[in-house]
């Protein structure tokens, strides 16, 4: 007979969870280390008991922290997962209604991001005994749908717990797709408030170590021999280091690749510190958000090396970045989903740091013409030469952002992380951040959630110190995405972790004002500013300011602050403030009024976002208009045209380069 232990389904997961190892080569670590949760009706009997029975039992095995928003667990937990390569990443636990909704943007964030975080929100009775309990949504159509099924489509993995017997396989298969390279995501299992309490017996097997060893998919013979026939044939290959760089720890064989072959590297925001920013063939951000350097060799690159990018709008610029006419795509990718995009007959489904190998190895002499070698350097010290003007203090008593993000930089330590998500501040990053170390730069742009910042930051800091490290990270957000969700700085003060955060107030929403005026909508709704004076006009055009102290909402949670007073020193008393915050070993919010007129510099790259047609406003007909001419630029489908992949293009060379 197995050997069982009778337990409460709670328990049971709870224990499960607290066994999970995630296995990546030499390193080995728990794929769940702690449990974030805000407990209700729903799930503080279940739950909530079963971590304090384990925590009494087994101290320190599944650490719980409490959370002062649910959508915020879920960002800890992706801040987290990155910081760790997507071997790690924290549960969420949710009471039913608002409790578990609360998570849905957060699920949506993880699944878009290709992050790890594990959801369990609370639902209603199984049993329906009790019917409808509290916070319970009906729908006559179906008695049996509840908020959770809106997790579905949000979800890479989503299964209800409806009887105890059904624990055992959704648990298993939860993890299996949590620790999967390409189809991890936002896993979730629902978890009915009386089935949680239910006793089962537990085989002793299902609550013994598991280990989940990452898989590291070779490239597949055909495949390769095709792709380096392309590369050997492309005259201006460029490459373009995404995310699964970082995740699969290929920027050691990145750099080895790039500097055998001397093919240049653009990186999207989610490949920030792929290479470092003054490494020779990197160019910097590339898309709608990028360099004018990785822009320029962009649009003539004949193959373009797709390295773990989902080949976002923004990076393909509204796919106007790539303008070679017989433009092919080497897309290397552990998800089939991503390698396939653009219309390529070249994917290559493997794992990064593998496939780099295998192209190295095949590759061994070097690839790119003197010429285009020469281009490449042009281009890059052009634009380091940009980015240097940019950081230049203005002496302005509200300085732009680019001299902000620059004193920040000045003030920071190679290792340390810069987080950021929504606004703004995601453009000038990609543009200037000169990123020194790989996990570094940490922009959350696939889903560019606003509030992602401060608790995705917290995530980004647990990672780090559990694994032994102190670096700082520093937030940094505007007004606006503060204001949608600073409540974790509770959670910052509660447990003494260290963040620097760097609030810069614009008094509205910088970048859709900034869109807004391009489209010809004139700044509409994106200031804020005082209803009932006589400039007001019903769309927030008004001259009076809010009268909202971030500083003093920061202050108010228990936090260090410096107040940068709008004066022709700001930028020097900025600097100062952070060797301060530096300094301190507890958490300090940095608060400077910023101009949002001040731009960065221009990277040559644009996004679709359509304008109307007919209108009336003379500002929207004239965008109209730029909107046409830009719009010329699209191609609906690329890659797949070329004949670089067939054996090579007519006049091809034999592989030097030269």
């Amino acid at each position: 007979m197995t050997p069982t232990r009778r337990m409460s389904v709670s328990q049971a997961l709870v224990e499960f969870l607290a066994n999970q190892w995630t296995v990546d080569g030499e390193i080995r670590e728990r794929t769940i280390p702690g449990v974030f949760g805000i407990f209700g009706h729903g799930n503080v009997a279940g739950i909530g008991q079963a971590l304090r029975q384990l925590d009494v039992e087994r101290p320190g095995v599944m650490p719980y922290h409490q959370a002062r928003n649910e959508q915020a667990m879920v960002h800890q937990s992706v801040g987290y997962a990155r910081m760790h390569r997507r071997r790690a990443t924290f549960a969420s636990a949710a009471s039913v209604g608002p409790g578990a909704t609360n998570m849905l943007t957060g699920a949506a964030l993880a699944t878009t991001n290709r992050l790890p975080a594990l959801l369990l929100p609370s639902d209603t009775f199984a049993t329906r005994v009790a019917d409808p309990v509290l916070q319970q949504l009906e729908q006559p159509w179906d008695i049996g749908l509840s908020v959770n099924d809106a997790f579905r489509p949000l979800s890479r993995f989503f299964d209800r717990v409806q009887r105890p017997e059904q624990l055992f396989s959704i648990a298993v298969n939860a993890l299996r797709v949590l620790v999967d390279p390409a189809e991890t995501g936002a896993v979730t299992i629902a978890l009915p408030e009386d089935v949680q309490v239910e006793s089962i017996d537990v085989p002793l097997s299902f609550l013994a170590e598991r280990e989940w060893h990452l898989r590291r998919p070779l490239p597949e013979r055909g495949a390769l021999e095709r792709a380096v026939r392309a590369i050997r044939a492309a005259k201006r290959p460029f490459i373009v280091a995404g995310g699964g760089v970082i995740y699969s720890g290929a920027e050691g064989q990145l750099r080895a690749f790039v500097e055998s072959t001397g093919i240049p590297v653009g990186s999207t925001q989610a490949g920030g510190g792929s290479l470092d920013w003054d490494h020779a063939q990197y160019l910097g951000g590339v898309g709608a958000t990028g360099s004018s350097a990785a822009n320029r060799l962009a649009a003539e690159a004949d193959l373009v090396i797709g390295i773990g990018t989902r080949y976002s709008d923004f990076t393909t610029g509204s796919r106007t970045a790539f303008q070679h006419p017989s433009v092919e795509f080497v897309n290397i990718n552990v998800a089939a989903f991503d390698a396939y995009k653009h219309g390529t007959s070249l994917p290559v489904i493997a794992d990064a740091r593998e496939t780099l190998n295998a192209l190295a190895a095949a590759l061994p002499d070097r690839l790119v013409s003197d010429e285009y070698a020469a281009s490449v350097a042009g281009e890059k010290r052009e634009w380091d030469a940009t980015v240097d003007t940019a950081f230049v203090p203005s002496g302005r008593e509200r300085p732009g952002q680019p001299e902000i993000v620059g004193t920040v930089q000045a003030a920071t330590d190679p290792e340390d992380v810069i987080v950021q998500a929504a606004g703004s501040l995601p453009g000038d990053l990609h543009k200037l951040w000169r990123v020194r170390d790989p996990l570094g730069y940490h922009v959350e742009y696939a889903f560019s959630c606003m509030g992602y910042e401060i608790a995705g930051g917290l995530g980004a800091k647990r990672g780090a110190l559990a694994d032994g490290s102190d670096r700082d990270v520093v937030v940094m957000v505007g007004d606006g995405s503060y204001l949608m969700l600073s409540s974790e700085l509770a959670t910052v003060v509660a447990e003494g972790i260290k963040l620097i955060i760097v609030i810069v107030q614009n008094h509205g929403y910088a970048s859709i004002g900034h869109l807004s005026e391009t489209v010809g909508s004139e700044r509409f709704g994106t200031r804020y500013r005082m209803q009932g004076d006589q400039a007001w006009d019903g769309s927030g055009q008004g001259e009076r300011l809010l009268p909202i102290d971030l500083a003093m909402n920061a202050r108010s949670y228990g936090l260090d602050v410096v107040e940068i007073a709008p004066t022709a020193s700001a930028i020097d008393d900025l600097s100062a403030a952070l060797a301060a915050a530096k300094a301190s070993p507890r958490s300090t919010v940095i608060h400077i009024e910023s101009d949002p007129l001040l731009y960065a510099p221009d990277g040559e790259g644009w996004w679709d976002v359509p304008v109307p047609e007919e209108s009336s406003l003379p500002s929207t007909r004239r965008a109209r208009r730029e909107y046409e001419q830009r719009r010329t630029a699209q191609r609906p489908l690329l890659g797949g045209e070329g004949s670089l992949g067939a054996g090579g293009s007519p006049g091809a060379d034999d592989g030097s380069g030269k």
